[in-house]
């Protein structure tokens, strides 16, 4: 009895420390072949996950998914608006019904109905996606540096640290150096933000109420705004943006976020509890797809908005066309339509404007929020609207300086 006994224990504990390796995302013994590899754990990948964790299509399929580290602290947040509840609306840190728009010629606030404005905090993301990963046997996770992916003699293989993965289908969310070199006519500016969460004494803030934008910032680097995005009377999110071509020094953003709080918030006492910083490309270079049964996500794969750097949800409309076809047997690259290809020409011509300096973002924005309601503009810029509502939007901006930049992008 006493040998059975030390032999179940053995095994109990033995249990127990497999169980805490997969928890920590440490396995034991890795496939080589995967049914699926997903490379990159951020946004698109661990959408794309989610998904399929969703459908029973997946369920016993064998899936990879890499990142170079596992994710312990808050790093980024993602704002959207939607309509109804999304596939991420439990972990929705905080949503608004109305938002503020700020520029030196024109504010207003404005009642979004039927959208509300959400915030997803990052490591809420990451937490809920891998929790729900450890519920399936058929999922692993590695960490590490992907060295390259390739498709050789048929087979599609990742070159992990010292191990080479196989799989039917690699979905790839990494953007690696060659993906934004500069092409004739094409433009590339960068969308830069520094953000921190705030701690004030006193209740100052309306947590019912976002700031979308606010223009009445320095334009000196080019467009430059900064959005509030309050969570309690006590708590927000303030965060410096810019669409340039270069990045500022560290100290520039704490200056502007510093004299942001206190010229226009009236705030001088707080402490910043969290901080966050970013770089989103905006540029309207035509990103590679994929080859063969590479399937590139994400930023990667083109879905980050050229004109707005806007990302979240056009992941998720991605990653759940991409789902679809993998159900129907059918060729995952997801390609629009010529007719949803327009959207492309307004996000050029937008950034041949930008670049050229012939208007600036503020003076551009102010036009859309003053002479259109805030529905159709967050429609336009999630590419939703019909040719009837983008006429109404060409309408709000100068066509002397549109339309000869639209008309280049067109030819060109």
């Amino acid at each position: 009895m006493g040998i059975a006994c030390c032999v179940a224990h053995l095994y109990y504990i033995t249990l127990l420390s497999i169980k805490n390796s997969l928890q920590n995302g440490h396995y034991l013994q890795l496939s080589t072949h995967y049914n699926y590899i997903i490379t990159g754990a951020g946004c698109a990948g661990l959408s794309l996950l989610y998904r399929m964790m969703q459908h029973p299509f997946f369920e016993g399929k064998k899936i990879l998914v890499t990142d170079q580290f596992q994710k312990n602290k808050n790093d980024r947040t993602w704002c959207f608006w939607e309509n109804k509840p999304g596939i991420f609306e439990e972990i929705v840190h905080h949503h608004w019904k109305q938002i503020d728009f700020f520029s030196d010629n024109f504010s207003a606030r404005f009642d979004l109905l039927p959208y509300d404005y959400k915030m997803i905090r990052g490591i809420d993301f990451f937490n809920f996606v891998i929790e729900k990963s450890r519920q399936k046997d058929y999922i692993d996770f590695i960490y590490g540096t992907v060295k390259s992916i390739a498709v050789e003699n048929g087979k599609t293989s990742v070159a992990f640290d010292d191990k080479i993965f196989t799989a039917d289908f690699v979905f790839n969310s990494i953007l690696f150096n060659d993906a934004l070199k500069e092409a004739p006519g094409k433009y590339t500016l960068l969308q830069h933000f520094k953000g921190w969460l705030i701690k004030t004494p006193a209740a100052v803030f309306n947590e019912r109420i976002a700031t979308f934008m606010d223009f009445r910032v320095s334009q000196q680097h080019g467009t430059t705004f900064v959005y509030v995005l309050p969570t309690a009377p006590d708590r927000a999110l303030v965060e410096y943006t810019l669409f340039t071509k270069e990045l500022l020094p560290q100290k520039n953003y704490d200056d502007a976020l510093n004299q942001y709080i206190k010229d226009f918030l009236k705030i001088d006492g707080y402490t910043i509890s969290a901080e966050e910083y970013g770089v989103i490309p905006m540029t309207n270079i035509k990103f590679n797809q994929g080859d063969g049964n590479i399937v590139n996500i994400g930023t990667a794969g083109g879905k980050t908005k050229a004109s707005s750097g806007f990302t979240f949800q056009f992941i998720q409309k991605h990653t759940d066309a991409v789902i679809n076809a993998l159900i129907n047997n059918k060729d995952p690259h997801i390609t629009p339509s010529i007719f949803e290809r327009r959207f492309n020409l307004y996000d050029s011509t937008l950034l041949n404007i930008l670049n050229s300096n012939k208007m600036g973002g503020d003076k551009i924005f102010t036009a859309l929020f003053r002479k259109n309601p805030p529905q159709r503009v967050l429609r336009f810029l999630d590419n939703e609207t019909n040719f009837m509502e983008e006429l109404k939007i060409m309408r709000s901006v100068p066509p002397q300086i549109f339309l000869p930049a639209a008309i280049k992008e067109l030819l060109g």
